[in-house]
């Protein structure tokens, strides 16, 4: 076998080729709090999109919405992913990382 052919054999982890992130070890599932941004509705904003926090279940609005509060709710706590809060997401965001895993 040549060097490079022993290059093409190294597995991609799950994460594309991106290392693998630890963040994703011992989730263990959880059930979101809220249907809604409680915070936002608080205020009577809206949001983009909603995330839910796979270590507590917190429901916060997305990254892409006024109020960022799944991003604060990251600062205040250190949970560090997110998932869609639609049922079979699969868009999984790690905070720590600042990528989807």
């Amino acid at each position: 076998m040549y060097p490079d052919q022993r290059m093409a054999l190294v597995p991609v982890s799950p994460n594309g080729a991106a290392p693998r992130c630890e963040h994703l070890d011992g989730l263990a599932p959880v059930t979101p709090q809220s249907d809604a941004c409680q915070e936002c509705r608080a205020h009577g904003d809206g949001w983009a999109a909603l995330m839910v926090c796979l270590t507590c279940g917190w429901v916060a609005c997305s990254d892409d919405s006024l109020n960022q509060h799944a991003k604060a709710h990251y600062e205040a706590c250190d949970h560090p992913i997110t998932t869609g809060i639609e049922p079979g997401s699969r868009r999984r965001w790690c905070y720590v990382h600042q990528r989807l895993v």
